[in-house]
């Protein structure tokens, strides 16, 4: 997630000469040791209004061991956050943004083309577009974990969208037995029909 006080003035006036809690934890990996700063301000509104939502505000910062700041972002929540859960909050808050933040550039860039389905349509078309593109993608990500004849194939092309754009010729010009052959003959082209 982007930094919620960039994104949400009313959290950033809350936070504004506020005493935020903080809890620090030394992390040691092979070769490599951080501080990890957690900061956190409970019972914030989402918005300015009555009925704006109450979360919890937290920030995580990440310094190498010569001070520098290698990461920083913050996050809300509707957990409780205290000493004893904020490292945890947080890793499962920036394990969220990875995913999403993979998965949305999965879908724009690797032959999915989603951003374009967007302006289609007047009523339903663009979800019906968007609907497909995320079927397509779930199934062919569960290829991709079950059929060792499509890792195959996608490793023999490299690139996602390269795959996709030889799958798509090559099925153009030739007939296949079935769907296994096809994959065959995508890895090695001697596999191919005559």
């Amino acid at each position: 997630m982007p930094d919620s006080r960039a994104s949400h003035q009313t959290i950033a006036e809350y936070l504004s000469g506020a005493e935020l809690e903080e809890h620090r934890q030394t992390v040691v990996q092979p070769g490599k040791r951080s501080t990890h700063i957690y900061r956190w301000l409970a019972a914030v509104p989402l918005r300015a209004g009555d009925d704006a939502l109450i979360v919890n505000w937290l920030s995580v910062e990440i310094r190498n061991a010569k001070g520098k700041v290698t990461y920083s972002n913050s996050f809300v929540t509707d957990l409780p956050v205290a000493a004893e859960t904020v490292s945890e909050i947080a890793t499962c808050g920036r394990a969220r943004w990875k995913i999403e933040n993979e998965t949305f550039n999965v879908l724009k860039t690797n032959g999915y083309n989603l951003e374009h389905n967007f302006g289609h349509g007047k009523k339903t078309l663009a979800s019906v577009l968007v609907t497909l593109n995320l079927l397509a993608f779930s199934l062919h990500t569960v290829a991709q974990l079950c059929a060792l004849a499509w890792r195959t194939a996608l490793a023999a092309k490299g690139a996602r969208y390269r795959f996709f754009e030889h799958l798509r010729t090559i099925t153009a010009y030739i007939i296949f037995d079935d769907w296994s052959h096809l994959l065959e003959s995508i890895a090695d082209p001697k596999a191919r029909p005559p």
